[in-house]
C-alpha cells in the first residue's frame, strides 16, 4: 500500500517543476548535487538531484535524486531514461553497502530511502545497476553517480522543508 502512495508522490519530483506554480526556485549547485524547491498545490517539494558520470548506454534524462514532500522524506529515485520490464529491480551500490530499488515504468524507487541516504552521506559514489530497457537483449545498465556535495545538497533541502513535527 505505501509502495502505491509513494509512486505518483516520487514521479511527481520529475513533473511537478515543471509545472509547479510558482516554478522551481533554486537552492543551491553543491558539488555534483544540485537543490531545489518547488511549491505544488501549496505543498512545498524540496528535492537534491544529480546527473551520473558515467553511464554504460547513452542515454538522456537520466538523474539520482532525493526528495522531501508531503508524502514523506528521503524519497530516493532514479529516472532511468528508458522503460524498465514489468517487475525488474535495480540495484545501488555505495561501497560495501548494497540498495534495493524496485521499478515503476522509466523510474526505481529505493525500497528504504532513510538507509540509501545515510550510504551517499557516507560514500564517494553510487552505482545502480539495473536491466536494459524492456524488449531489449538481456544485459545489464550501469550508471554511477558522484556523491561529492550530496551531503550539502540534501543538508540544503532538509532546511528548506524541515520535518514536520508530530502531535
Amino acid at each position: 500500500m505505501r509502495a502505491v502512495i509513494l509512486i505518483p508522490a516520487l514521479a511527481a519530483l520529475f513533473v511537478v517543476p515543471a509545472l509547479a506554480q510558482n516554478g522551481p526556485r533554486p537552492l543551491g549547485v553543491f558539488g555534483r548535487w544540485s537543490a531545489a524547491v518547488s511549491t505544488e498545490n501549496g505543498e512545498k517539494l524540496c528535492y537534491a538531484y544529480a546527473s551520473p558520470t558515467r553511464m554504460s548506454h547513452r542515454r538522456t534524462d537520466v538523474y539520482l535524486s532525493v526528495m522531501h514532500g508531503p508524502q514523506g522524506r528521503n524519497q530516493v529515485g532514479l529516472t532511468s531514461g528508458y522503460r524498465y520490464a514489468r517487475g525488474a529491480s535495480v540495484t545501488a551500490t555505495v561501497g560495501r553497502t548494497r540498495l534495493s530499488f524496485y521499478t515503476d515504468r522509466d523510474m526505481a524507487f529505493a525500497r528504504n530511502g532513510t538507509a540509501a541516504v545515510a550510504a551517499f552521506r557516507s560514500g564517494s559514489e553510487a552505482v545502480l545497476q539495473g536491466p536494459r530497457a524492456a524488449g531489449r537483449p538481456r544485459g545489464t545498465v550501469v550508471d554511477t553517480f558522484s556523491l561529492r556535495g550530496f551531503t550539502a545538497a540534501h543538508a540544503a533541502i532538509s532546511r528548506e522543508c524541515p520535518q514536520r513535527r508530530r502531535r
